[in-house]
Parts: C-alpha cells; structure tokens; sequence
C-alpha cells in the first residue's frame, strides 16, 4: 500500500480550505482579467485595420503569374507564357483530380462516417477497455524484454572465446536489458495503486462523454474558428506581400541632375517632362519593387503584426474550446447524483460562461503563448540568416535559445491547459487560477506523470486503430481489390485522391474526437484531487468522486452516500 502524504502544503504551498459553499462550477462569478480583454479587443480592431489596408493595396495575382520590369502580368491574354507547357500540364492534372473526386465524393464522404462511428465507440468502449488494454501492453512489454534476455543468454552460450567482442556486445545487451526489466517491475509494484487511480479515470471520462455528447461536437466549432483565422491570415498575407509597386528611376549616361529620381515610365508622360529637355538621352528605367509612401516603408512591421496576431487568435480559439470542455466535464465530476444533477446544456453554459466572464483570462494566457511563439519565428529567421556564417559560438548560442524557447512553449502549453480548467471550476483570473493549478499538479507529481503516459498510450493507439483500420479499407475498395464491391468501386485516374483524403480526414477526425477525451480526463484528473484535498468523506464534506475511486484509495462517505 501506497503511504499516504501527511503534510503535502510542506512542499508546494498549502493545499485548498474547505469551502463550504462549492459545489462545483460556480455561477456568480465575476469578469476576470478585463484589462488583458479590453487589450486583446483593440488588438482585434487594428488586425481588422491591417486587413482592410492589405486588401486595399494589394494584388494577389503577382503571386500567381510573374510580373516583367513594366510591371505587366505575365501568362495573360497576348503575353508569351499564355500557352507554355507549366500552364497546360497542371491544369490537366487539376482536371483529372477533380474528376477523381467528382466520381468518389460520396465513397469518401462514407468513409469519414465510418470513421467518426469507430472513433465514437473506441471512445464509448474505453469505460470497459480500458484496463485490459493497459495491463495487456505492459503485460507484452514485459514479455518481449524476457524474450530479449532469453534470446541473449542462448546466444553467449554458443558463442566460442574466439568471438569475445560478439560475447562481450551480447553481454553488455543482457545487462541492460535485465536492468529495464527489474526497473519495470519495481515501478509496476510501487504504482500498481496509481495505475488503478489512471485506469479508473479514464473509465470515468468515457461515462462523462456518454452523458456530454454534444462534447465530441464541440471540435467542429473549433475547427471551424481556427479555419476561419487561418484563412484571415493567410489572405492578409498574401496582399501585404504583393503591396509592392514596381518603382522607376531615371537613368542617364552623363551628369544630370535629375539622376536616381522617381519617374513616370509612360512615354508621353516622361517625354513631356522636363527631364528629357534637360538631360537628353535620359531614360526612365525600372529599379526596383517597393514603394516610398508611408504604408510602404512599414510593411514589414504590419506583417509582424499580422503574423502576431495569428499566432494570438489561433491560441484564443484553442483555449476558448479547452475551458468550455473543461466546464462542462466539470459540472458532470460536481454532480453528486448523475445525471441527474447535471445542468442542462452543460457545452452551451460552459461557452456562455466562458465568453461573458473569461474572455480576459483567454486572451490572457493566449498572448504569453504568442509572445514565446513569436520569438521562436525570430530566431528561425535568425539561424536562417547566419547559415552560411562562419561563427561557431553565435551558432551555438542561437541553437540553445532555439530549444529552450521550444521547451517554454511546451511547459506554458501544459501549464495553460490546466489554468483554464482551474477557470472553468472556480471562475479567478488566469494568474492564479495557474498558480493553483501548478501547485496542486506539483504536490501529486508522480500521479500526474502516471495519467498522462497512460492516457497517450491509449490516445496513440486509438488513433492508430482508427486511421489504420479506414485507411486499409479505403485502399482495398479504391483499388479494386475487395472483389465483392469491386463493380461498386468506382473508375479513377489517380486511386490515391481519395484513399489520402480519407485518411487525412479520419485522422482530423480522430483527432478531434481525442481531444475532447483527453481534455475530459485532465478535467476529471483535477477536479479528483480538488476533491480529495477539500473533502474528508463526511456528512458535511462528501467525496464527490465515483465509488471505483473510493474503493481503490479505501476511503467511503459517511451515512453510506455514494456518488451514482
């Protein structure tokens, strides 16, 4: 048995006081955060700004077809490039592509519902499976190691003394090998009771989605969000880099004073001047693509900008689905008696809760991300700048920001996860709210190091499972290989159209679906230690947690209530 820790507040901070009010999500809380609010609203109208500007001076089609010193497209009607053989090949290929889906729309869309049904009754099934398949894993990796060292201690008994380095290799082999196993083992025997504690969670974040399905929807919000910022970027983008102007100077063989100015490159114009009579033979030329107006000498800046807040809309959106989740998983963990005292329209309150009185905390934890995202894209750019520099030492300094500032933006994604969670129960501001959440993952470490591995374990094989198992059914039909439906399977030019598109999408959507699981079981993970530091099993302080959690800790409720 597992001693417990006496006086965990020893080591990272004091432990949460009872509060005899909580009773789950609270629901008279207050705005939180509202300076970062207001900030990240103004930040929105000048994105909006920046937008509108772009898309003012702006050309799109410098992108798609080369412009010549006149600053004439080509590839257009009349031009040289209208008929070239790059034009005439990709748009026979696009033309085939869009026949391939034209014919398979449908077989591909029936793949992607087979796709979600699967990856909806892995999720239903992980209530019952979930502990088979843990102990099955760590029952077969104990196995192949055993196998290992089997096959090593034959292997150095038939090898002779003539072959000492072979014996000594084989040797040094089984050593290790002994040693990951004993170290297997140990760990096996010392956190048996905290794979029970992860095992039974999991089961309970499956039953929680069975009485939240609008969560396993919840994605499509998402997804549609981040597609909509992706696309805002991207078209901001495009017509912030073709704002330039092909810029013309006058050129001429001898001294003349109007030399390097700006001119006007149409004939009648330039002639007409007094450039011309004043310096004859002067020519106006084209220099340069730019541009010396005030928009023009602070493009680079509204670039950052767009790319700036990219970066801080894209991880508004992810946190705005992340604390929404978190609510609604919550409430269900704070209903003593379930479903009954669950709300109702558990996603739809939490996302109203969210947005009216946590937008601030939001963007909050959304604009440190983007800053340390920002600054990775910084020194990107800088290494790609000294590539071909021949300090060593400047190297080697950037090298070790460049990690450090990947793993910073690994911990704050981990620590920002857990702060909106925290928000979502208790509705405090994002400072604290991630204050209590790191200090109360800190005081039960090695249980939160156990979920987590489990739980990508069981996520990675899911996914595997389900993009596997579409994805060679979708090669075999498409292909003509399965000869009961080969007449169904229909005539293409490239097979792979559709077997790709269904695999793609069966992974977004397996993904989507295991987002929402692992997010429900971190919620469910917290608000289980919330509740064992706050209640003691008493008639006035009842553990909230399902009676699997009680049985495998050995604590009960008083008066025999349980939690159903």
């Amino acid at each position: 048995m597992e001693p417990e820790e006496k006086n965990p507040e020893s080591r990272y901070g004091d432990p949460r006081k009872f509060d005899p009010t909580f009773k789950g999500p609270i629901y008279n809380r207050g705005c939180t955060d509202i300076l970062c609010c207001i900030l990240f609203m103004l930040a929105l109208l000048g994105y909006f700004a920046v937008g509108i500007l772009a898309w003012s001076q702006g050309d799109p089609r410098k992108v798609i077809y080369p412009t010549d010193s006149k600053g004439q497209f080509c590839g257009q009607v009349g031009s040289p490039l209208e008929k070239s053989n790059v034009v005439v090949e990709a748009r026979a290929v696009a033309m085939r592509i869009f026949e391939d889906y034209t014919q398979s729309w449908h077989w591909i869309l029936l793949g992607l519902v087979i796709a979600m049904l699967v990856s909806l009754i892995f999720v239903l099934l992980l209530r019952f499976l979930a502990g088979v398949m843990v102990w099955v894993m760590i029952f077969m990796v104990v196995l192949v190691i055993g196998y290992g060292n089997g096959s090593c201690l034959v292997y150095s008994s038939q090898i002779t003394l003539y072959f000492s380095y072979m014996f000594m290799l084989i040797t040094k082999h089984l050593i290790i090998l002994c040693i990951v196993e004993v170290v297997i083992i140990l760990l096996l025997i010392f956190l048996r009771k905290r794979l029970r504690i992860a095992i039974a969670l999991i089961k309970e974040a499956s039953k929680a989605i069975g009485h939240v399905m609008s969560s396993l929807f919840y994605p499509l919000l998402t997804f549609a969000l981040l597609s909509l910022v992706i696309a805002y970027w991207a078209i901001t983008a495009v017509f912030l880099s073709t704002s330039n102007e092909p810029v013309y100077k006058v050129s001429n063989t001898t001294e003349c004073m109007y030399s390097t100015n700006t001119c006007n490159p149409e004939v009648s114009t330039f002639n007409s001047s007094n450039i011309t009579t004043e310096c004859p033979g002067a020519e106006c030329l084209f220099a340069f693509y730019g541009g010396e107006t005030l928009y023009h000498k602070y493009l680079i800046l509204f670039q950052f900008y767009n790319l700036f807040l990219f970066f801080w809309c894209a991880n508004f959106v992810t946190a705005l689905g992340q604390v929404t989740l978190a609510g609604a998983f919550a409430s269900y963990y704070w209903a003593f008696k379930k479903p009954d005292d669950i709300p109702a329209f558990p996603i739809f309150n939490s996302l109203g809760r969210a947005l009216r009185y946590h937008t601030g905390s939001l963007a909050f934890g959304s604009l440190i991300l983007a800053i340390v995202q920002i600054i990775r894209v910084i020194l990107e750019y800088l290494d790609q700048k000294l590539k071909g520099a021949q300090n060593k030492c400047a190297k080697f300094l950037l090298s070790c920001l460049k990690c450090c500032f990947w793993c910073l933006e690994k911990f704050i994604k981990f620590l920002n996860r857990n702060a909106y969670i925290m928000v979502a129960i208790y509705g405090k501001n994002f400072c604290t709210s991630a204050k209590d959440a790191f200090f109360l993952l800190m005081r039960n470490i090695i249980r939160v190091a156990v979920l987590d591995k489990v739980t990508d374990f069981l996520l990675f094989l899911g996914k595997l499972l389900i993009v596997g198992i579409v994805g060679i059914c979708s090669f075999f039909f498409f292909t003509g290989k399965i000869k009961m439906v080969e007449v169904a399977a229909p005539s293409l030019n490239y097979y792979w159209v559709p077997i790709l598109t269904v695999v793609i999408g069966a992974y977004l959507i397996a993904h989507g679906f295991f987002s929402v699981y692992a997010m429900c079981v971190d919620t469910l993970f917290l608000c289980f230690l919330e509740d064992l530091e706050r209640n003691d099993g008493t008639a006035d302080r009842p553990y909230f947690m399902p009676e699997r959690l009680l049985s495998i800790l050995k604590k009960s409720n008083e008066g025999g209530k349980t939690v159903d």
